[in-house]
């Protein structure tokens, strides 16, 4: 029986979504708590890779469960995993259902917080807000909705057949206080890195360290800047995934914070 799993994580502690050998990751633990409790090996798709130490407030993932089980899945299954680790929902889907390719749309949001708090520091990127000049990366975050092409601004272009995402939110908010302050974005696709690496240099716009007309011609000319800028991954999440499924309309999204004050 083809089902999908919504479930939330603390990227903290792992080395992204996807197994990879001498690392801890999110799939293999789910993998490894969901093998447990079925008695049998256990392989677990996700709708997208998440880097190290990012988080996902709202997540799908796919896998394949016996069609018989005499107890509650979702509560034993959260009394395996670890306490970062959440599922909320066990969802039976058509058989061809698949959490990666059938995404219509992911958002992401990049949380910032403008007084150092050491209860934060795992859950969001500590920047002085208030010296930031924050209109110009406004204007920086909203030139992004005129452009498709953003090879520049991504890890591994090459590996890529092409580059363009049809972005349909690019957004920059900001407190009045300036203690906090969100970016969210949402497409039908993203490049690797290509989150970290636009914020970080919006960051650098709002520094004062790259001009508006610079960021501006990295877009235009498809050429990456001189330095690897990257924001830290901790205040990066995946906070939805859209699909046509309507078994997937109950979902309600848990969202781990409220939309900027948190």
């Amino acid at each position: 029986m083809r089902c999908f799993l919504h479930l939330a994580y603390n990227g903290s502690r792992y080395r992204g979504w996807q197994r990879q050998p001498d690392a801890v990751t999110v799939q293999e633990t789910l993998e490894a708590a969901f093998a447990k409790m079925l008695g049998a090996k256990t392989v677990i798709i996700g709708c997208g890779r998440t880097d190290a130490e990012v988080h996902a407030d709202r997540y799908f993932a796919h896998l394949d469960l016996p069609d018989d089980l005499t107890y509650d899945p979702v509560r034993r299954i959260n009394r395996i995993l670890p306490d970062d680790i959440a599922v909320f929902d066990i969802i039976k889907m058509p058989p061809r259902a698949h959490a990666q390719y059938d995404a219509r749309s992911r958002s992401y949001v990049y949380r910032l917080h403008g007084e150092k708090n050491p209860f934060l520091r795992e859950l969001s990127t500590y920047s002085d807000l208030k010296k930031l000049q924050i209109e110009e990366m406004k204007r920086a975050t909203a030139l992004l909705n005129d452009y498709r092409d953003f090879r520049a601004f991504c890890k591994t272009p090459d590996i890529y057949p092409h580059t363009n995402c049809d972005l349909k939110i690019a957004d920059f908010t900001v407190n009045e206080t300036r203690t906090h302050a969100v970016f969210s974005f949402t497409s039908d696709r993203f490049l690797r890195g290509m989150i970290r690496l636009l914020v970080g240099n919006i960051l650098l716009v709002g520094q004062g360290r790259m001009s508006l007309s610079d960021f501006e011609n990295h877009l235009q000319s498809r050429v990456a800047p001189r330095f690897y800028t990257a924001a830290p991954p901790q205040g990066l999440y995946l906070t939805d995934v859209q699909y046509d499924y309507p078994q997937l309309a109950n979902c309600l999204h848990k969202s781990v914070f409220p939309p900027l004050l948190f």
